[in-house]
């Protein structure tokens, strides 16, 4: 019996994408699969101090994603369930690499729900080459002066060579 669904899916995948990495790619590459519509909130991140604007990061991953017509970017503040109530999204989308994210994810998606009961987490693991990827280590390689490439897009790699040649300001 073949069924066609009329429930439209959409999920929500946010963060501060700061910046946006070849990680992130895949769980979103995964998630079109999943879903009718992704649609990447990159948070304002007022709370940590962003290497990238938020201008900036909201462009990056428009950049990243302007291939993908089911993949759209809001950049947003404030709570994630409202967000999600303004976007009518039936879930969050949370990458996991580690145990470490399991718990943190974990007791994030509960106390969302206790915010929202209509809440839905929907965790992906990336594939075994994007594992280890976090955009913490990779700004802290890219300040140092390392190579990032094979971690991040091709655009973000030239938003760190423009960020080094205007000394990192």
């Amino acid at each position: 019996m073949n069924k066609t669904s009329l429930l439209h899916t959409k999920v929500v995948y946010p963060g501060t994408f700061d910046p946006i990495t070849n990680g992130h790619r895949d769980l979103v590459k995964r998630a079109v699969k999943l879903f009718d519509e992704v649609v990447i909130a990159v948070a304002l991140g007022h709370h940590k101090k962003p290497m990238f604007s938020f201008e900036e990061r909201v462009e990056l991953v428009e950049n990243v994603f302007e291939d993908l017509p089911q993949v759209s970017v809001v950049g947003f503040e404030g709570l994630l369930v409202e967000f999600m109530r303004e976007q009518q999204a039936t879930a969050v989308l949370r990458g996991l690499r580690a145990m470490s994210d399991f718990e943190y994810e974990f007791q994030l998606a509960n106390m969302n729900r206790e915010l929202d009961g209509n809440f839905e987490a929907v965790f992906l693991t990336p594939a075994p080459e994007y594992s280890f990827i976090s955009s913490t280590m990779i700004r802290e390689i890219a300040k140092l002066n390392g190579d990032v490439d094979k971690f991040v897009p091709v655009c973000v790699q030239k938003a760190f060579d423009n960020k080094r040649a205007n000394d990192w300001e």
